[in-house]
């Protein structure tokens, strides 16, 4: 079975969010991901940076949600 997790980038490094991500939906707001022992999580000003397939990888980073500033 492919496991697949989830970090958030930080200035001082990644910090992994959810381990076994089992899907990943796309908010007006943020994200929504399940993983398969933590359930539904929801992540407020999240968005993805990037996913690394081989590695099992997807990287967030967080939206400046007053100026909707990218980050």
């Amino acid at each position: 079975m492919c496991q697949t997790s989830v970090l958030m980038e930080k200035a001082g490094g990644d910090e992994l969010l959810l381990e076994n991500a089992t899907s990943l939906e796309v908010l007006a707001n943020g994200l929504m991901i399940a993983s398969l022992f933590e359930g539904v999580k929801e992540f407020p000003g999240a968005a993805i940076r990037r996913i690394d397939f081989s590695g099992g990888k997807v990287f967030l980073y967080q939206i400046d949600q007053k100026t909707k500033k990218v980050g």
